[in-house]
């Protein structure tokens, strides 16, 4: 039996939805056909037309039609004053819609860091919450105990955008019946268990403090260059984007779009330090331990490491 997906899409770039259709390998549409998923809805890939598209979410709501999985893209605008109405559809506040579906739903994902943290959106005064969390406090729109109807949180994907794979993997699981285990975050620690500076190709860099202070030279970005890499939890190194690249790769720091509180309230290139030891340390990292070594390693950085070449 075919198992039914809505994607509503709230406050959002549509971001997500283009990510998502760049999956390749397997693409959405095999994904779709391989895991026997039926979209009843989808902005960018259903072809009906609005009295059709109310009459499915008529019969969702009114319990005659399974609702399997329901994927929220963008965050939940609440404003003005809670009613909603900055963001409607078909004339009511999506708010109200997403409560609806997600009552009937037997899973939910939140798709992107607006839907499962509130995002940009969320610093507005729209008043943006994600799914289940606004920034990093479990509550948002639907509640602290919210379950859909598996018994299971929503399923927090964050990324801005969320990586395609991460996508197609958590439907794939969900379909198959593979456990999923979530994080604090709701994030799922399959795709979100590792750091952004796992996989990246300047560890070694980063290990002897060999520093990049100029755009194009070949050291760690982390201590003057803003990047999150160390900060963030995300498979951007280790699932390439379009199979072959990432920021860091490129030589562009990452921007921690996979934390609860992106985007940052400071320069995106620019490290917050004091005395050149940047101020958000790697995870339970303790930062007189953290100097110590990092200048004892700056000291052992091998001439190969320091004789680095500008590339440009």
């Amino acid at each position: 039996m075919s198992l039914n997906l809505f994607w509503l899409q709230c406050g959002a770039c549509g971001g997500d939805t283009m990510s998502l259709l760049c999956a390749d390998s397997p693409g959405f549409v095999q994904v779709l056909d391989k895991l026997d998923l039926r979209v009843l809805w989808h902005p960018s890939m259903t072809a009906c037309d609005a009295k059709e598209r109310e009459r499915t979410v008529g019969a969702i709501t009114a319990g005659d039609l399974p609702l399997h999985i329901l994927c929220v893209e963008g965050s939940v605008i609440r404003g003005p004053t809670g009613t909603g109405m900055y963001a409607t559809h078909s004339g009511r506040p999506k708010k109200d819609l997403l409560a609806a579906l997600a009552a009937r739903a037997e899973h939910v994902i939140a798709v992107g860091t607006c839907a499962s943290f509130g995002g940009i959106p969320a610093s507005c005064e729209v008043e943006a919450c994600g799914v289940q969390f606004t920034r990093d406090q479990k509550g948002g729109f639907l509640g602290d105990s919210w379950t859909s109807g598996s018994g299971m949180p929503v399923i927090n994907l964050p990324g801005c955008p969320c990586h395609p794979s991460v996508v197609v993997g958590t439907l794939t699981a969900l379909v198959g019946g593979v456990p999923l285990h979530l994080d604090r975050l709701g994030t799922p620690t399959e795709w979100y268990g590792m750091l952004v500076h796992q996989g990246c190709t300047r560890n070694e860099y980063h290990e002897y403090r060999v520093e990049e202070k100029e755009f194009g030279e070949r050291g760690c970005l982390f201590f003057h260059m803003g990047c999150h890499g160390p900060l963030a939890h995300g498979p951007c190194n280790k699932l390439l984007w379009n199979r072959r690249s990432s920021k860091t790769r490129a030589g562009v720091p990452c921007f921690g779009c996979t934390k609860p509180g992106f985007p940052q309230a400071t320069p995106f290139f620019e490290t917050p330090n004091i005395e050149n030891l940047p101020i958000e340390l790697p995870e339970g990292v303790d930062r007189a331990h953290y100097m110590a070594y990092k200048g004892m390693a700056a000291a052992a950085a091998p001439e190969r490491l320091l004789g680095r070449e500008n590339e440009v």
